[in-house]
C-alpha cells in the first residue's frame, strides 16, 4: 500500500512540473487540430498508397502526383489570400485571381485525368478522386487552426 501511495505522490509532482499551456479565447480545440492533421494525413497517405500500387506507368502516377500536390498548394495560397483580404491584408487582385485559377486547375486536372484513365476501374476513380478531395479540404483546414492558433496566442500574449 505505501508502494502505491508514492507512486500517486510521484505522478501527482510530474504533472504539476509539467508547464500547462491554456487555450485561449479563438484558438481551435486540440481535439479539431489532431482531427484536421489526422484527415490530411489519411488523405495524402491514401492517395499515396493507391499511386504506389497502381498497376499504371510511372509517368500516369507522376501526373497524378504532380496534381495532388499542386492542388494542396493551391488551396492553401487561395485561403491565405481570401483569409487576408478579410483581415484587411493587402492582397493584390493578380495573386487573388492566381489562386482562385490554380486551385480551379488542378481540380480540372484531376477530373480530366480521371476521367480520361482507361487503364483505372470506377472503384479507384472515385478512391482517388475522394481521396485528393480530402486532402485539400484537410489542407485548407490545418493552414486555418495554424494560422488561428498563431493569432490567438499573439493576442492573449503567449
Amino acid at each position: 500500500m505505501s508502494d502505491l501511495k508514492e507512486v500517486l505522490m510521484e505522478k501527482d509532482e510530474t504533472e504539476k512540473t509539467r508547464p500547462e499551456i491554456p487555450r485561449v479565447e479563438g484558438e481551435p480545440t486540440a481535439a479539431f487540430k489532431g482531427a484536421s492533421w489526422a484527415a490530411l494525413l489519411i488523405g495524402v497517405s491514401a492517395y499515396f498508397i493507391g499511386l504506389f500500387n497502381a498497376g499504371m506507368e510511372l509517368n500516369e502516377k507522376g501526373y497524378y502526383f504532380a496534381v495532388l500536390v499542386f492542388g494542396l498548394y493551391a488551396a492553401v495560397s487561395l485561403q491565405k489570400a481570401v483569409r487576408d483580404k478579410e483581415e484587411g491584408v493587402p492582397v493584390t487582385n493578380i495573386y487573388y485571381g492566381i489562386s482562385w485559377l490554380a486551385l480551379v486547375i488542378a481540380i480540372a486536372l484531376i477530373a480530366i485525368g480521371l476521367y480520361n484513365a482507361g487503364s483505372i476501374i470506377l472503384s479507384e476513380k472515385g478512391f482517388y478522386g475522394m481521396s485528393f478531395v480530402l486532402s485539400i479540404f484537410a489542407a485548407i483546414t490545418v493552414q486555418k487552426n495554424i494560422r488561428d492558433t498563431q493569432k490567438a496566442r499573439e493576442k492573449s500574449g503567449f
